[in-house]
């Protein structure tokens, strides 16, 4: 197997092929986890007992048990977990909770986060969900997966897939060419680039995001927080992270103009005076057009599997789960039925 890009979901799927027995070719652009893996605000949760079901919601429903089996089964896998606390314009005194979420009053919010300058009257506690170091859990899984017999080829760029008699049969990449039994798109924004000339549109696009970090004092931030002017949590002690859609200019001056502003928020929000910028980064996260995951065979071509969705470090361990068991143990995952690329292409038989 070849497995087209070394983001996070790209090393899940080689951690969890390889283990399984299959031979594993991890193939990157660069070096794994420097694209938007990095760029990612890595909130693991599951599924809100207010969320509308939709196609991806079976998957969600794993990802918390499935991080947990992760932490015991690779090392350097570690997830805070410190829960999430939620609030806004949103009318939460009929909201329907899951198992481990609860309704908070402003002394109950207070006392999860002492540090706000003005509790909200209300908010959602949503006690199972945290967040991971997107990088070092996909630099563990890449070790993971060696470990297991994979090889790792580094700054080798795929230019297009080998096709023969309609299907694919390995790939062309500034490295040399690699044959495989079945080739693995886990590649982001670059996946329409390679599935193209395949005869598939894949419906993906840039979705720009900033990711801020700040210098702080720690546990200023005690939960993940969002709400809808701010998305922000502890990376680690005495550094915060925000998160923030972006469609401004991409220039330095900028990019650092919007996290000044978002600076300014933090502040107006916790009661906090010695916080920094320490830097904005801008990433591009792959959203598919309906925002749900693409994930299985792309229709009407053989040897050919893809994975790209957002958020990718949320899923990755639930995907690469069940991407190894429908590969190498030829076994169905009804928890995919919802988000396979054949939904764009209903004129081919699959």
């Amino acid at each position: 197997m070849v497995i087209v890009g070394a983001g996070i979901v790209g090393a899940a799927v080689a951690f969890e092929v390889a283990r399984a027995g299959a031979e594993v070719v991890l193939l990157d652009k660069s070096v794994p986890a420097c694209g938007v893996t990095a760029d990612s605000f890595a909130w693991i949760g599951g599924p809100r007992g207010a969320d509308v079901p939709d196609g991806s919601t079976s998957l969600r429903c794993h990802v918390v048990p499935d991080y947990r089996c992760l932490e015991q089964d690779v090392p350097g896998v570690r997830v805070r977990w410190h829960g999430a606390l939620i609030w806004g314009a949103d009318q939460l005194d009929d909201v329907r909770t899951g198992p481990a979420e609860r309704l908070l009053d402003a002394a109950e919010v207070e006392w999860v986060e002492p540090r706000l300058r003005v509790p909200p009257t209300r908010a959602l506690h949503l006690g199972s969900d945290g967040a991971v170091d997107p990088v070092a859990v996909t630099q563990a899984l890449v070790r993971a997966a060696q470990n297991h017999g994979a090889q790792l080829i580094a700054n080798s760029a795929v230019t297009a897939l080998t096709m023969r008699d309609g299907r694919v049969v390995g790939v062309r990449a500034s490295a040399g060419n690699l044959p495989a039994d079945i080739v693995v798109v886990t590649a982001g924004v670059d996946a329409p680039l390679l599935c193209g000339p395949l005869g598939f549109d894949l419906p993906v696009a840039p979705s720009p995001a900033l990711l801020i970090r700040l210098s702080g004092p720690p546990g200023l931030v005690r939960t993940l927080v969002a709400t809808p002017d701010l998305e922000v949590r502890e990376a680690t002690d005495g550094h915060l992270l925000i998160a923030a859609s972006y469609q401004g200019e991409t220039s330095h001056e900028d990019l650092q103009r919007a996290g000044e502003r978002v600076l300014r928020r933090l502040v107006a929000t916790f009661d906090a005076e010695d916080v920094h910028l320490v830097s904005v980064r801008l990433g591009t996260r792959p959203m598919p057009a309906d925002a749900l995951p693409i994930v299985g065979p792309v229709p009407g071509v053989g040897g050919v599997y893809v994975a790209v969705m957002h958020s990718g470090v949320t899923l990755a361990p639930t995907v690469a789960r069940l991407v190894a068991a429908e590969i190498v143990d030829g076994v169905e995952a009804e928890q995919l039925a919802g988000v396979r690329p054949a939904r764009f292409r209903p004129d081919v038989e699959h």
